[in-house]
């Protein structure tokens, strides 16, 4: 009696096979390609925001203190940030205060405030590509943090970009203010530093990115307006540009550009993210001979066209992964 019961119990379950996951991981994968895809479009529309305000930045110096529009710029952000996330009722809280802090002390406080600095003395195209040593700088803090290494067609791209930037820099003639591009060069190295304080959190914490980029720019903000409190600098005219650089700086730059970043760096490696951001100064030094009449002579075209090419052999290897 025994045996007859248990037997149909024991065919039944050897007849049921497990269910398979392969519907969910097909899913899982379709929706990590999708969001590498929009992360690739994030930096796009970053470059071109970021690009164009080299000019802007440049251009709002006649009306404002370097330190003091920095300090406006992102606590104009910030606010604008924070309202988003009432009005679209998102959790204000994150974690991982000292590492927020720390990263709003990078990439808002530092970055920004040596980027004004900067374009004090020098060219708004020259700053703009100073800036974007970036990349050589977070490629072996990634490879050391995170092990993320660059393989095959990275590193061709890689060396076509340095060619490139080379070029431009022209290090074999002394040009420009020294000062200025060590100011920029510095900026450089604090984005670089932020980039990976930004993959740490997501690692240990993972939390949204507007909330995220909502913090840090609050903490960086207040303390370019602390610093700019004890820094004497020009009083502010309130003409007509002085406000449309503030609005496209707060809203636009600052805010909006910084939540692509940050997005970008949820679902692309630094060093892929740090490559392809060499879009940037690219639109920086176009707008700037257009607007500025800062014209880049033959040897800054050439290493642009490099760093043109290398961008080319960064997406083709990105879309070749994703798909």
């Amino acid at each position: 009696m025994t045996k007859q019961r248990t037997a149909p119990k024991a065919r039944a379950a050897h007849a049921m096979p497990p269910v398979p996951d392969e519907p969910v991981r097909a899913e899982a994968g379709a929706s990590t390609r999708r969001n590498e895809r929009l992360a690739l479009l994030a930096l796009v529309g970053m470059a071109v925001v970021w690009g164009y305000n080299w000019v802007v930045m440049k251009q709002v110096m006649a009306y404002v203190g370097p330190l003091d529009f920095s300090a406006l710029r992102n606590l104009g952000g910030a606010v604008f940030l924070f309202a988003l996330l009432v009005v679209t009722r998102s959790r204000l809280r994150i974690r991982a205060w000292p590492r927020v802090l720390l990263l709003g002390l990078l990439q808002t406080a530092a970055f920004s405030g040596l980027i004004q600095l900067a374009l004090l003395q020098g060219g708004a195209g020259k700053t703009s590509i100073l800036v974007y040593t970036m990349p050589f700088w977070v490629i072996p803090m990634a490879w050391f943090a995170f092990g993320e290494r660059i393989r095959g067609a990275q590193w061709f791209a890689l060396a076509l970009a340095a060619g490139g930037l080379l070029l431009i820099l022209e290090p074999w003639h002394v040009q420009g203010s020294v000062l200025s591009e060590a100011l920029a060069v510095g900026a450089g190295l604090s984005w670089a530093l932020a980039m990976i304080v930004t993959k740490w959190i997501r690692r240990d914490y993972p939390m949204d990115a507007l909330p995220l980029t909502a913090w840090q720019m609050l903490f960086g903000a207040l303390a370019l307006c602390l610093v700019s409190w004890f820094v004497p600098e020009r009083s502010i005219d309130p003409a007509p540009y002085f406000y449309g650089a503030l609005i496209y700086n707060a809203v636009l730059s600052t805010a909006i550009a910084w939540f692509l970043w940050i997005f970008a760096l949820q679902y692309l490696s630094a060093g892929m993210a740090g490559m392809s951001a060499l879009g940037v100064p690219v639109v920086g030094v176009f707008s700037s001979w257009l607007q500025l009449g800062e014209r880049p002579g033959s040897i800054e075209l050439a290493g642009m066209v490099l760093i043109a090419v290398a961008l080319v052999a960064l997406s083709l290897h990105s879309m070749r992964h994703a798909s």
